[in-house]
């Protein structure tokens, strides 16, 4: 699988290069070991590949079950290290598994919002706040715009559009002693998305406009 991965990544990396625009910011700012929650927006199904191909490192995602019903398209994904959760954020073993890949060391890809925003971002799920807080990992904020304009999966390989991705310096969130309040959830989660909205133009960040222009670019 491992192999699998790392050819999938440089074939999308040479892709977009021949086929897009392609530009990544930051790449020197990727912790090259250790546990990482790798945060990012959401546009299109496009942004796996793309965060695959601009972080050189081994990246594992979680993807919504409901991909995973066409038999081909599961074993492409699961080929890509991409594991299969209930998008409603109840999903207890679709989160043991997060927990599990971070307690390896692993780098774990997730995109907050649930689904795809291509108008702006939208209200982030508590669980990356959990997640951050359960497993202790260092949070990498990333920031994707063009995607889009990649509606449908046969255009991936052959973007023909502009895509950047820059990446945020590593952050950690504060120890806390005992159950945070749900108040205290959201303040993190809030915390945690508008490090990504400060990466990312005005017009994508959406309801963490306020939030990251008082964090700045």
């Amino acid at each position: 699988m491992g192999v699998t991965y790392f050819l999938s990544a440089n074939l999308a990396r040479a892709c977009f290069s021949t086929f897009g625009r392609w530009k990544v910011e930051g790449r020197e700012a990727v912790p090259p070991r250790g546990r990482l929650l790798v945060v990012a927006n959401h546009q299109s199904n496009a942004d796996p590949p793309v965060v695959s191909a601009a972080i050189r490192r081994r990246v594992w995602f979680v993807g919504k079950q409901e991909l995973f019903h066409n038999p081909i398209s599961a074993t492409v994904l699961r080929a890509w290290g991409i594991h299969p959760v209930v998008r409603n954020g109840k999903d207890a073993e679709g989160l043991r598994w997060i927990l599990g890949m971070l307690e390896q060391e692993q780098a774990v890809a997730i995109f907050p919002e649930g689904t795809r925003s291509p108008r702006g971002m939208r209200a982030a799920n508590r669980g990356v706040a959990f997640i951050a807080l359960k497993s202790q990992a260092t949070i990498l904020p990333v920031a994707i715009t063009g995607t889009e304009n990649v509606r449908a999966m046969w255009r991936v390989p052959f973007p023909f559009c502009r895509i950047r991705v820059r990446i945020g310096d590593p952050f950690s969130l504060p120890l806390i002693e005992g159950k945070p309040s749900n108040a205290v959830m959201d303040s993190l989660t809030e915390m945690i998305m508008m490090r990504v909205a400060a990466l990312l133009p005005e017009e994508y960040r959406g309801v963490y406009g306020h939030a990251a222009s008082r964090h700045g670019t």
